[in-house]
């Protein structure tokens, strides 16, 4: 009797604490969506995180990193002539950063384009001279640093409803595109010679993929800003990229690794009052460093028990292990 008292107590109490547990959860999550500006905010980091894993994944398969970070940087002209000629308005810094980070692109991609020039040295070329001029164009303009702070670093908590539908709808163009040529930026990815074998436009194709990355650098602007977003587009691909090797799991893992760093990185911001970028990036390189510890670990599991194997297998066969697994082997015959 006094068991069965003592085990409802202890049901009734794990009930009590799990009800208390789900209530402060509930509102850890709630809380901070009740605001019109941060539920904007959510959704546009959720959107942001989805198109930047999925772009991010021909980034990390082509090896073009650096192409996001100059490409990043290379859109500061087009913002700064916006926000010169809109009077400090901020709301039309997104038309000037997708028409100076698509004509980034295409000068990009026409200066390699007959490979004459390689591509690395295209990029730091474009990429100095149009950051060169943002800075020559910011310069200009009083008070420049403070506003177009949020350019370099972000500012999510700015989100209007406008800049929301704008995400919304060219994150959406993105992913309908890709989705679309899907088959088509792979084997250009992949397989360049049996692109040309299939005659498909190679060439129409990459500056394509260009195009999107820097629609995607422009749409992710606000979140994390130009000195962050190389990050946001390599970093869930990098760790897709260690958990998967097809490539179309591997966008998935990466847009869903994208999304989960944005939501999480939110939240660290709300509650620990720290920037939002900063908070979304460290947390996708938190994910990055738990997929590399679980890819270290099971390989050194797989070693390990590949050692064992042959250890037991030598010896039910009676035969010598090499030394290389540790065992001892016999004398040599004199």
């Amino acid at each position: 009797m006094v068991i069965e008292t003592a085990f409802g107590w202890l049901l009734a109490g794990l009930g009590d604490g799990w009800g208390v547990l789900l209530l402060n959860l509930e509102r850890l999550i709630l809380d901070p969506l009740r605001y019109p500006l941060l539920a904007r905010s959510m959704q546009a980091a959720i959107a942001v995180g989805i198109v930047s894993g999925v772009l991010g994944t021909f980034v990390v398969v082509r090896g073009m990193a650096f192409f996001g970070d100059a490409l990043a940087h290379a859109i500061l002209p087009g913002v700064a002539i916006m926000y010169q000629r809109s009077s400090g308005e901020t709301d039309d810094l997104f038309w000037g950063g997708l028409a100076a980070g698509i004509i980034s692109a295409l000068g990009i991609g026409f200066l390699t384009r007959h490979e004459k020039i390689r591509e690395d040295t295209a990029i730091g070329v474009v990429f100095a001279a149009m950051f060169a001029l943002g800075i020559a164009i910011i310069s200009r303009i009083e008070n420049y640093a403070g506003d177009l702070s949020h350019i370099l670093f972000g500012q999510i908590l700015g989100v209007s409803a406008a800049d929301l539908r704008l995400i919304l709808v060219f994150s959406g163009l993105v992913l309908g595109v890709v989705a679309l040529f899907f088959k088509e930026f792979m084997i250009i990815s992949f397989d360049p010679t049996l692109a040309r074998t299939l005659r498909l436009p190679g060439e129409r194709f990459r500056m394509l993929l260009l195009v999107l990355i820097a629609v995607t650098i422009v749409v992710s602007l606000q979140t994390v800003g130009i000195a962050l977003m190389v990050a946001l587009l390599v970093t869930p691909a990098a760790a897709a990229n260690l958990l998967t090797k097809r490539l179309l799991p591997m966008m998935i893992v990466s847009g869903i690794i994208g999304a989960a760093s944005s939501v999480i990185g939110f939240y660290l911001s709300y509650y620990q009052d720290i920037a939002t970028g900063p908070a979304i990036v460290l947390t996708a390189t938190g994910v990055f460093l738990l997929a590399l510890a679980q890819q270290q670990i099971a390989h050194d599991l797989t070693r390990t028990s590949r050692r064992w194997s042959a250890r037991g297998s030598g010896a039910r066969a009676g035969e010598l292990v090499p030394p290389s697994f540790g065992a001892p082997t016999a004398p040599p015959d004199r």
